[in-house]
């Protein structure tokens, strides 16, 4: 207990003396701990202790006023300074002390009330009653310490009755509802010495009372209402007023009418009753007529009710919420008698407007068409004779007709959804120009179009646009009537008002649920409208504009797919010319086209088809571009639109046969497409054709064109073309192959070309490789040996060993084509001997004299077959050879290339006596200036 103590002054002189609040809440909490682990009972002999306690009041009330601490902290100190106190009071404490005590259990109580902790007050609260009893004793006996009581009787009992009302409050909180009686009927029993406090109790009942009704226990909450009520009444001068009995009685009447209305029927009624004599008020009108209403009171009673309300003058207002009140009840007699009334009852108010409003929305709401009508023409013939409606109520009005044309219109009854758009039109002047009457023109402008008025509806499409003209439903019912008038010129206006006007968010229309695709949504239709009337170029201007606008990736496919088809049957007999221009329009589309969102692609292609070249030329947006965004998503159907396609973009390209460049661009978008589509064996064969044919297309761009910068640039491509068609080739050969496939053939063929062209360093590994084959075609070497040789290429090695490996290949066959061998053997030596050349070297003569040896043995098998022009140009460059070389004096070479020559005149055909006469005199004169040249060269010697 001594180190409790130590422990306490220590804590207490911590907080009491702190200038700064870092540390607050654990001293509290530690002085807070401290003292609820010490026993109630327990008693402590210190002076300093009750100098401590009143300090941590002081300090509390203190730290309140400048709310530096929080309620509950606040308690947490005082719940320590009362416990001190009363630890360290004396058995009999003065009066001084007794007050103390009072004072600080009372407040101690009250504050743990306000921090929502009932259990932790009680404990306080009956230390608060036990020394005020203590106190009140003293001063009612006779004993010795009488004299010493200076608190008047009367002071305590108003404490006491503090203190009560505080304990009733808490068993009120914790559903101790005989408790509570029992602390509130002691407190009453005081109110005859207490006057006073008479309005004081009978509040504390009414919030009692208010707080049981929130939590739907209705009997005690009829229980203290009826207490405060009683209170009120027991000392009418301090009571708490009229006013306020009004309102407990009010809210006594609510509670039996939500509790149980038929039950408690007489009891709600008698509330209000005495409620409106206390103090009469709207409120306490209209409840009464509520419990009427809802207990299911007979007519009579009702009407009674219905009719005090209107004697009492009360607003409008409240006689319209009776009415809503007597509809929500099914008392609908009552409710349009009363209602009839009502309007009579306020005919000169400017007000009332909202009374006829509301009888139209009744009669309209029970189908009764007639009977709104006959009110509705009523209240346009008041709006023009002085009776004008309100702004607010004119607004809902509009809004009530609106509605109920929309229906009719959603029905399919045009004229009836026309007839309510009139009758909002009959509340607008002539020469008003307002939004929504430019609306209420376009939807009457499209019941005329389907009642088929069409001058009509145009008149009234016009006001429209005379109102709102930047409207994008205005601009879509001038479109509709332009395609009714089969006014394309109209229409394509109207759709450029439409396409402009899509770039601006689109604002809510009658009954049409805006999204962000409105406007393309709008575009779709325009062009199924100008299907449906068999205008073609109407419809592809809205499917362009569709596509250039949508950013719905499925609906701009479509379109696409729709503009093809439109314009696979407008080009059927589009002359050639007029194809090549259109083809070139979309090849420059194709090259310059550029994506407008931020998405990269392995490669932008812009359309793709030729028959949308209107579309290229417009717009941005293209199938591949579409298909690459919604990857992913729709698998199946993903990859169906880009098989559908990839089939234009092919069949487009195989009608380019004239134009390579074409053909090419378009092979390689089928290609693109291609790799969208589900990779089956199919697909994977369609992609190896088009990168050959786009391989092939290239090559012959580079053909007929000059060696640029442009051409080596293709050839690179062309190369990386053909190294990904191996990679998808071998992927097919994997599963199994045709023998008689070419497409290794061609492969290498294409690249041989494309590295010729390109001086690449590793085309002879492409030979190699072509030699590798498992059957070479003399064919695939004689189409390499042209191309090594062909302009900007120039590799004669190559080109002679594919032509003698070539010339082998056709020796081996069993029937050997004469004509193809003397094709290679002449190209071997025309390169191994070049015309005009004047001087030749041995090994050179050397290589050339074993081609002809080659010759001379194939055309002794077959002398008859072999070509005779092929025989004289070999006879031909063999005595020319013979010649240069007696020229340069190499005469034993001479005498040998002459007589090779002579050789072949014996397999000459018809030439052969013609030749013979004139070679052998040249031959013989060749001989003789021989010898000579070799006798001149003896002597010199």
């Amino acid at each position: 207990m001594e180190q409790f103590v130590v422990d306490v002054k220590n804590l207490s002189e911590k907080l009491i003396h702190r200038q700064i609040d870092s540390n607050l809440d654990d001293v509290i909490e530690t002085l807070f701990k401290a003292i609820s682990t010490l026993d109630a009972a327990a008693k402590l002999q210190d002076s300093q202790l009750e100098e401590i306690a009143i300090q941590l009041w002081n300090w509390a009330v203190t730290k309140r006023v400048g709310s530096t601490i929080t309620e509950e902290q606040k308690a947490k100190v005082r719940h320590v300074a009362c416990r001190l106190l009363y630890l360290c009071g004396p058995e009999n404490p003065s009066e001084n002390i007794v007050r103390k005590q009072i004072l600080m259990a009372s407040k101690t109580g009250r504050t743990w009330l306000d921090c929502k902790k009932p259990k932790v007050a009680d404990d306080f609260l009956s230390l608060a009653v036990s020394s005020l009893e203590t106190l009140y004793s003293r001063l009612t006996s006779h004993g010795d310490c009488a004299e010493d009581i200076n608190t008047p009787k009367g002071d305590i009992e108003k404490d006491l009755l503090r203190v009560l009302s505080y304990q009733a409050e808490s068993a009120v909180s914790q559903e101790q509802h005989e408790e509570a009686v029992s602390c509130i009927q002691r407190c009453k029993e005081m109110l005859l010495r207490l006057p006073k406090e008479t309005g004081y109790l009978s509040l504390i009942c009414y919030n009692f009372g208010v707080d049981t009704y929130s939590q739907g226990k209705h009997e005690e909450s009829t229980f203290w209402l009826s207490q405060s009520y009683d209170i009120g009444k027991m000392n009418v001068k301090y009571s708490p007023g009229s006013e306020m009995q009004a309102k407990v009685l009010r809210l006594l009447a609510k509670v039996y009418l939500d509790w149980d209305c038929q039950k408690y029927l007489e009891k709600a009624l008698h509330a209000v009753s005495l409620a409106n004599k206390e103090h009469m008020q709207l409120s306490g009108l209209y409840l009464k007529i509520q419990i009427l209403i809802k207990s299911r009171s007979p007519d009579e009673a009702t009407k009674s009710g219905l009719s005090e309300l209107l004697d009492c003058e009360v607003p409008l207002e409240v006689c319209l919420s009776t009415v809503k009140l007597l509809v929500e009840e099914n008392r609908e007699a009552l409710a349009f008698d009363f209602l009839k009334r009502v309007c009579q009852h306020f005919e000169s108010s400017p007000e009332l407007g909202s009374a006829l409003l509301m009888h139209i929305e009744l009669l309209l709401q029970r189908d009764k068409d007639l009977l709104a009508k006959q009110k509705i023409e009523d209240a346009i013939t008041g709006h023009y004779t002085g009776k004008q409606l309100a702004p607010p109520t004119l607004s809902s009005l509009h809004l009530l007709l609106w509605d109920r044309a929309s229906k009719n219109f959603e029905a399919k009854n045009y004229s009836e959804a026309l007839e309510w758009y009139n009758y909002s039109l009959s509340f607008y002047r002539a020469d008003e120009l307002d939004q929504n009457l430019a609306k209420l023109q376009r939807n009457r402008s499209t019941c005329f179009l389907h009642l088929h008025q069409l001058e009509k509806a145009k008149e009234a499409v016009e006001k429209a646009a005379r109102i709102d003209s930047s409207n994008i439903f205005t601009q879509f019912n001038i479109y509709k009537i332009a395609v009714l008038e089969n006014n394309a010129e109209k229409a394509g206006a109207a759709l450029r008002e439409i396409g402009a006007l899509a770039q601006n968010p689109v604002t809510s229309e009658e009954r049409l649920l805006v999204t962000e695709n409105a406007a393309a949504n709008l575009l779709s239709l325009a062009a199924q409208i100008a299907l449906e009337h068999e205008q073609q170029e109407t419809a592809i201007k809205a499917l362009e504009s569709l596509c250039e606008r949508s950013q719905d990736v499925t609906q701009i496919l479509t379109a696409l797919r729709c503009l093809v088809r439109l314009f696979l049957t407008t080009m059927e007999n589009i002359s050639e010319e007029n194809r090549n221009a259109n083809l070139d329009i979309l090849l420059s589309y194709l090259k310059t086209g550029t994506f407008t969102h931020n998405i990269s692609l392995h490669c932008c292609f812009n359309q793709l088809y030729f028959s949308t070249l209107i579309y290229c030329v417009h717009t941005e947006f293209t199938a591949l571009e579409k298909l690459s965004q919604i990857h992913g998503h729709g698998a199946q159907q993903h990859s169906e639109d880009a098989n559908w396609f990839r089939r234009i973009a092919w069949n487009s390209a195989l009608q380019c046969e004239h134009s390579p460049v074409r053909m090419r661009d378009f092979f390689l978008l089928s290609f693109q497409l291609s790799q969208l589509c589900a990779p089956d064996r199919g697909v994977l064969m369609g992609q190896k054709t088009c990168l050959l044919m786009a391989a092939a297309a290239s090559l012959e761009i580079c053909r007929s064109s000059d060696h640029t910068e442009q051409q080596t640039e293709l050839l690179t491509q062309t190369l990386e073309h053909i190294q990904l068609c191996k990679e998808i080739w071998t992927t097919i050969k994997a599963s199994g192959t045709s023998s008689k496939d070419k497409t290794d053939t061609l492969l290498l063929l294409y690249e041989f070309e494309t590295r010729a062209k390109l001086n690449d360093p590793k085309l002879e590994s492409v030979l190699e490789s072509v030699l590798e084959l498992d059957y070479i075609e003399t064919k695939l070497l004689e189409m390499i040996a042209v191309l090594a040789m062909e302009p900007p290429a120039h590799y004669p090695v190559l080109c002679k060993k594919a032509l003698r490996i070539a010339l082998s290949l056709h020796r081996k066959q069993s029937q050997v084509d004469l004509t193809r061998c003397s094709n290679c053997l002449h190209s071997l030596i025309q390169l191994t001997l070049p015309s005009g050349v004047s001087e030749v070297q041995p090994c050179v003569l050397e290589e050339v004299w074993a081609y002809y040896e080659e010759a001379l043995s194939i055309i002794a098998t077959a002398p008859e077959d072999f070509p005779e022009l092929e025989i004289l140009w070999l006879l031909t460059r063999a005595w020319n050879t013979g010649i240069l070389l007696y020229s340069l004096a190499q005469y034993p070479e001479a005498e040998r290339w002459c007589g090779l020559g002579m050789s072949f005149l014996k397999h000459l055909g018809s030439l052969q006596d013609s030749y013979h006469s004139q070679m052998a005199g040249l031959y013989s004169e060749v001989l003789d200036r021989l010898d000579k040249a070799k006798k001149n060269l003896i002597i010199e010697e």
